[in-house]
């Protein structure tokens, strides 16, 4: 579980970058696995991370974009595109929804779960509950029979 949290920290950070400073896919990954997952940073000693697990929900987003950014789009109020959302919170969003749609191995609530905890790791206001919204909606489309 630890490991699992990591990664989706990494991703999240990675997606930011790779947002932010237009990096590929290649580059960010390699980034990430040799220069921060399990390393010291600045005197803080970041978690180690499933390496496989980091690498599919980063590739998957990036080769799931459109159909994950439509979700997102649908599920946030109305005046309120995905693209007005702030990098972060974007990066949140478009991982956990990768992970609701494309990946059926993981329990709906706990990909909420994980990503509110992310959330909450950046924010103190009102996006981790943003955070839960969203992808709980997004879930009840994506994964109806299992949200009940």
């Amino acid at each position: 579980m630890e490991k699992r949290r990591a990664a989706r920290l990494a991703a999240v950070q990675a997606l930011y970058q790779m947002d932010l400073a237009g990096k590929g896919l290649i580059e960010a990954m390699g980034e990430f696995e040799t220069f921060w997952m399990g390393k010291e940073v600045d005197g803080v000693a970041l978690p180690a991370a499933e390496a496989n697990f980091f690498r599919d929900v980063l590739s998957g987003v990036v080769r799931e974009q459109r159909p994950i950014d439509r979700a997102v789009d649908d599920a946030l109020a109305d005046g309120w595109p995905l693209k007005r959302i702030e990098t972060v919170l974007r990066s949140i969003l478009r991982a956990g929804t990768y992970e609701l749609m494309f990946r059926k191995d993981v329990p709906a609530k706990a990909v909420i779960n994980e990503y509110v905890t992310v959330a909450s790791s950046f924010y103190e206001g009102d996006e981790p509950g943003m955070t839960n919204g969203v992808l709980d909606r997004i879930a009840r489309t994506a994964r109806a029979g299992e949200m009940g």
